[in-house]
């Protein structure tokens, strides 16, 4: 498979029509930098990575936010539509950090309350990335959006897009964390 240009590739936020921001930060994974094998699919992907949720942190969201959703979307998979690595929304707003490997395993770290759906391997948890190899760096978008309600009345089978569509409705702000990982050619 032949890598892509992206010499200044968008990010799907970009089409969305821009909102206020907040700032997402990680004790696993540096804004723009590759990360470590410990967050990328393991066995079950054919890598040798250990397919752990890192941690994430955000503040300075709106002071009216009432929950929080976060994602993991590679933009740069090769389907026409990008790939979801991590749905998990209705998270409470006194929640503003989740510990590495909080959406691994059984997900015993996830906030009480909050809802993680299938995402794109059809697994309600966190799938690190795996990308083809040789197909060049792909971007892995950790955003983390306020949202103006409690809870965005769906169930734990609605799709990553339908999240998206319902998270679009219902934005106050969102700040996104973006790391890389490559698989090099075979």
């Amino acid at each position: 498979m032949p890598a892509l240009n992206r010499a200044t590739p968008p990010s799907p936020y970009d089409y969305l029509g821009e909102v206020p921001s907040f700032t997402v930060t990680s004790d696993d994974l540096t804004e723009g930098q590759p990360m470590s094998l410990r967050f990328v699919a393991d066995a079950n992907f054919g890598l040798t990575g250990e397919n752990v949720s890192p941690h994430l942190a955000w503040s300075g969201f709106p002071a009216e936010t009432r929950s929080f959703a976060v994602t993991c979307f590679d933009p740069d998979a090769p389907t026409g539509s990008g790939f979801w690595h991590w749905v998990l929304f209705d998270i409470p707003v006194t929640t503003t950090e989740l510990a590495t490997g909080a959406a691994s395993g059984d997900c015993s770290g996830t906030p009480a309350g909050a809802v993680h759906t299938g995402n794109d391997t059809g697994n309600r948890l966190y799938t690190g990335p795996f990308p083809p190899a040789g197909h060049g760096p792909h971007r892995y978008l950790f955003a983390v959006t306020a949202l103006d309600c409690d809870n965005l009345g769906l169930e734990a089978g609605a799709s990553g897009a339908v999240v998206g569509f319902y998270i679009s409705n219902h934005i106050l702000a969102r700040g996104v964390l973006t790391a890389t990982h490559e698989e090099p050619a075979g």
